[in-house]
């Protein structure tokens, strides 16, 4: 086969694979966890069932893999925040920032959806990799002096993730930023 009608067929895959993730999401933020079926999905797509099927054996495969598509993206977001102008510590305060609004629209989801795809091992993964993130651009800004050296950056990292995923709870982007205050504040070196 040519070239251009292989590149046209993986656009063509590609598409359709994205049409039924955004749709099954839809569907679970519409009806429920529950309340979804495979005939549902490819009804909304515009897709025959039996196209669906030889994308995605059920409901559940289609969710693991949204979520590790939102997964990729919200790292790969954070890291272009992590790797903006600024000082160490201007850039953990916009990683912080953009984090604290990742775990509130996260929280604003069905809690049971949450709740069925947060075991997945791509989150401790990704979970991971935030830590370091943030872990990293902690001891930049205590090397600069800009941010505290007393505690370990590990420790400051741990921290700072717990308490900002306090933002799934809250209500308005008013409480999200008192809690980013409250948090980028321990962070802080002592002036003397």
């Amino acid at each position: 086969m040519p070239k251009l009608w292989n590149e046209t067929i993986e656009a063509h895959r590609s598409q359709v694979h994205d049409a039924i993730l955004d749709t099954t999401a839809a569907l679970v933020f519409e009806q429920g966890l529950r309340g979804v079926t495979m005939s549902q999905i490819a009804e909304r797509t515009g897709i025959g069932r039996a196209t669906l099927y030889k994308y995605f054996p059920d409901v559940e495969a289609i969710l693991r893999t949204w979520h590790a598509r939102q997964i990729a993206t919200h790292i790969s977001e954070l890291a272009r925040v992590r790797d903006g102008a600024g000082s160490p510590g201007e850039r953990l305060d916009a990683v912080l920032a953009a984090y604290a609004h990742i775990a509130h629209q996260t929280g604003s989801h069905d809690r049971e959806l949450v709740k069925f795809l947060h075991p997945d091992e791509r989150i401790v993964d990704a979970q991971t990799q935030l830590r370091e993130m943030v872990r990293q651009l902690i001891a930049e800004g205590a090397g600069t002096g800009e941010l505290r050296g007393d505690v370990a950056p590990d420790e400051l990292a741990n921290y700072c993730l717990h308490a900002l995923s306090a933002a799934a709870e809250l209500t308005t982007d008013t409480a999200i930023a008192r809690l980013l205050a409250v948090t980028v504040s321990g962070l802080r070196a002592e002036r003397r």
